[in-house]
C-alpha cells in the first residue's frame, strides 16, 4: 500500500493553495497549522470542496473560515460539557440513593437486579478497572484501610465514567420501582426513553472529552425522539431525519434533563450567545434548521 510523504506546514499551505483554498494570512495561517494538525481541520473543510476526489475547493473558500468553525465547534462542546456534567451527577445521586436504601450497599453487584449477567460482569470489570486506577483520596483511603473489602455503591459509583453508569441503568431489570423512579425523577415516563438518551449522551460525551469534531457530524447513537407524556418542554412538530442524524436531537436531550434537573441553569442561553455571536456560522450543519428556535424546549 503505498504511503504519502509527510508534508510540512508550508507545504501543507501550498498544497490547500493549489487546491483553491484562499488564505487571507499565511503566517497567521502557518502558526493554526504548527497547532491545530492538518488532519483535524480537514473535518472542518470537507464539505468546502467542489470535488471529494481531487479534494478541490469551491471559488473564494477561505481558510480563516475554516479555523471560524474549529472555534466555535471547541466552544459548543465546552457548553455542552458543562450540561453532561451536570446530567452525570444528577444520574449517579438519583441511582445510588434509591438504589442503595433499597437493596443496600453493593446493589451492584447483585445479579437478581440485572437482566443480563453477562453484560453485568462485563460492566463490573470496566468498573472495577476504573476503581483501581483512580486518584481520588477516598478511594485509596479505602484500598489502604479495606484492601479485601469492596467499596460501598455510593464509594465505586462516584468515579464511574457516564457510559459505564449508562450501561448499570439500561441493565437494571424493568420491573424494578427504583429504575422508573430514577426515569421519572430526570424528567422522563419511561425508563427506555432514559436509557436511550443516555446512551446518546454518552457518545457526545466521550467526543467532547476526547476533543475531537463534533461539527457537522452524524451521530452513531440516536435517541428516541417521540416521548410518552414529556413532563417538560419538548418538540410540538417531528423533526426532519437530518436533525436526528445531526447533533442537534442529544444536544436537545441535554437541554430537557438540565431542566429537569438543575432548573435556571443556563446551558440554553449559552448557546444561543454562541450561535449569536457567530451569524456566519451554518449552523444547519448540525442540524439547527426547520424553525427549530420556534419549538417549545428551545424558546421557552
Amino acid at each position: 500500500m503505498p504511503t504519502k510523504p509527510a508534508k510540512n506546514v508550508a507545504a501543507q499551505i501550498s498544497l490547500l493553495k493549489a487546491r483553491g483554498m484562499v488564505f487571507e494570512d499565511e503566517n497567521q495561517a502557518a502558526h493554526y497549522l504548527s497547532n491545530i494538525s492538518y488532519y483535524r481541520l480537514k473535518g472542518y473543510w470537507w464539505d468546502m470542496q467542489s470535488d471529494r476526489v481531487i479534494h478541490s475547493f469551491y471559488p473564494n473558500t477561505k481558510f480563516e473560515t475554516v479555523v471560524k468553525r474549529y472555534n466555535f465547534d471547541r466552544h459548543l462542546r465546552l457548553i455542552l460539557f458543562n450540561a453532561i456534567e451536570r446530567i452525570e451527577i444528577a444520574l449517579r445521586t438519583k441511582m445510588v440513593y434509591h438504589l442503595s436504601l433499597t437493596y443496600g450497599a453493593y446493589w451492584y453487584k447483585d445479579t437478581n437486579l440485572f437482566s443480563d449477567t453477562n453484560k453485568l460482569s462485563d460492566n463490573l470489570k470496566s468498573l472495577f478497572r476504573e476503581f483501581r486506577f483512580s486518584k481520588e483520596i477516598f478511594i485509596k483511603e479505602h484500598i489502604r484501610n479495606y484492601p479485601n473489602d469492596d467499596p460501598e455503591s455510593w464509594k465505586i459509583l462516584e468515579i464511574a465514567s457516564l457510559g459505564t453508569l449508562s450501561k448499570f441503568y439500561k441493565n437494571l431489570k424493568h420491573q424494578l420501582p427504583e429504575k422508573s423512579i430514577v426515569s421519572k425523577e430526570m424528567g422522563l415516563n419511561l425508563h427506555s426513553e432514559l436509557s436511550s438518551w443516555l446512551e446518546a449522551i454518552s457518545f457526545v460525551r466521550n467526543i467532547v472529552a476526547h476533543h475531537s469534531r463534533l461539527w457537522s457530524r452524524n451521530m452513531v447513537k440516536r435517541p428516541v425522539v417521540n416521548l410518552i407524556n414529556p413532563m417538560g418542554n419538548w418538540f410540538n412538530s417531528p423533526l426532519l431525519p437530518v436533525q436526528k442524524k445531526k447533533p442537534f436531537l442529544i444536544i436537545s436531550t441535554m437541554l430537557y434533563l438540565c431542566n429537569m434537573v438543575f432548573p435556571g441553569h443556563r446551558i440554553k442561553q449559552k448557546i444561543l450567545e454562541l450561535f449569536n455571536q457567530n451569524p456566519d456560522i451554518p449552523i444547519y450543519k448540525l442540524g439547527f434548521l426547520n424553525n427549530w428556535n420556534k419549538e417549545p424546549l428551545w424558546c421557552s
